[in-house]
């Protein structure tokens, strides 16, 4: 396990194509004036040790030299002993809907990276609970098992879209059935449940019922709305260039819209609450506050202790680059003339 302390200083690898640039630019002026001097025969002569190879050598160091240094400044750690460690945490199951009508932007950017949005928040506030993702539509994916890696639970949110799953649809009852498999203990009295959607549903009262099965093992269902109750088209683009919207078999523009009766009632269902998901903030506090006063469960879990520094050591390659330069003429060597690279000679 690994972990990098300064990310920030991966720009300074953006010296790397402008020594490049620099390099072909300088040959470029140096062949031009050459050929305005003398031609090709009498410049050999004036200069027959010139070597192209040592110069293409010097500014690939110094291009190793500046790699190494900005891997150094950003301070990659390794971890060097996995320890178990005991936790107090609430086990939270988000369930993110991926159907086509999350592609609506009746809600900044669209509902389905508002989603998004939401979750990051949410388990940006958490300390010690631990986490799992389900994404569905017409049916129902896992995407995350319970786990305390907050970082691993976020890249596999942004990953996520409309097109992970290939049946189409709202299948609300279908993630509350997976969330029953992620909790490992049947006595819990701390489990959640966190649909994030806009509510359509194509399976009518199933999910309610769902909910209900899923309150008498113990889960709570807490339920967050995003869209608009006028609703909106959903947008088919490519590139990021909207084509055209999404029609029926009629002809007629789709407009899908928040369904917050059904929302709320799967909530109820299940001992929980509706939140709207427009205001971001009022989101995380909602759902902090529910968090904060639940109980605590003890779990274990393998973490990586005592990361140890290893910028020292490219830091060390950097210098020694640096130095190599330094005793690196650009003239030929006599090894370099018998090889005769780039055909120098001829």
């Amino acid at each position: 396990m690994y972990q990098l302390e300064e990310k920030i200083w991966f720009w300074v690898l953006v010296i790397i194509p402008v020594i490049i640039l620099l390099f072909l630019m300088l040959q470029f002026w140096k062949n031009r004036a050459q050929k305005n001097f003398a031609n090709k025969e009498v410049l050999k002569k004036l200069s027959p040790n010139q070597s192209l190879f040592k110069s293409i050598l010097k500014v690939t160091i110094w291009c190793l030299a500046f790699a190494c240094l900005a891997i150094a400044l950003v301070n990659p750690k390794i971890g060097t002993k996995l320890e178990t460690v005991k936790r107090e945490g609430v086990d939270i199951v988000f369930a993110v809907d991926v159907s086509k009508s999350m592609l609506a932007e009746d809600i900044a950017p669209n509902r389905l990276d508002k989603s998004k949005q939401l979750v990051t928040q949410i388990i940006n506030t958490l300390a010690s609970d631990r986490v799992g993702i389900i994404a569905y539509a017409a049916k129902a994916f896992p995407q995350l098992p319970i786990t305390t890696d907050y970082g691993a639970a976020k890249m596999f949110l942004q990953n996520m879209n409309t097109d992970m799953l290939s049946s189409q649809g709202t299948a609300i009852n279908e993630a509350i059935k997976l969330s029953e498999t992620y909790f490992d203990n049947d006595e819990q009295t701390n489990r959640v449940l966190i649909i994030i959607s806009d509510g359509e549903d194509h399976f009518g009262q199933s999910a309610i019922r769902e909910a209900e099965a899923a309150s008498e093992q113990g889960i709570r269902i807490f339920t967050i709305g995003v869209g608009d109750v006028k609703g909106g088209p959903i947008p088919m683009k490519r590139n990021g260039i909207t084509l055209n919207y999404k029609k029926d078999r009629q002809g007629e523009t789709v407009i899908t819209r928040l369904n917050e009766e059904n929302l709320k009632s799967i909530a109820s269902a299940a001992n929980g609450f509706y939140i709207n998901g427009s205001n971001t903030n009022e989101v995380v506090e909602a759902i902090r506050d529910v968090l904060n006063k639940m109980d605590k469960k003890e779990f274990e879990s393998k973490e990586f202790a005592d990361f140890k520094d290893q910028f020292q050591w490219f830091l060390a390659l950097a210098i020694f680059l640096l130095f190599i330069d330094i005793f690196l003429l650009e003239r030929k060597t006599a090894w370099l003339k018998r090889l005769n690279l780039f055909n120098e000679n001829l």
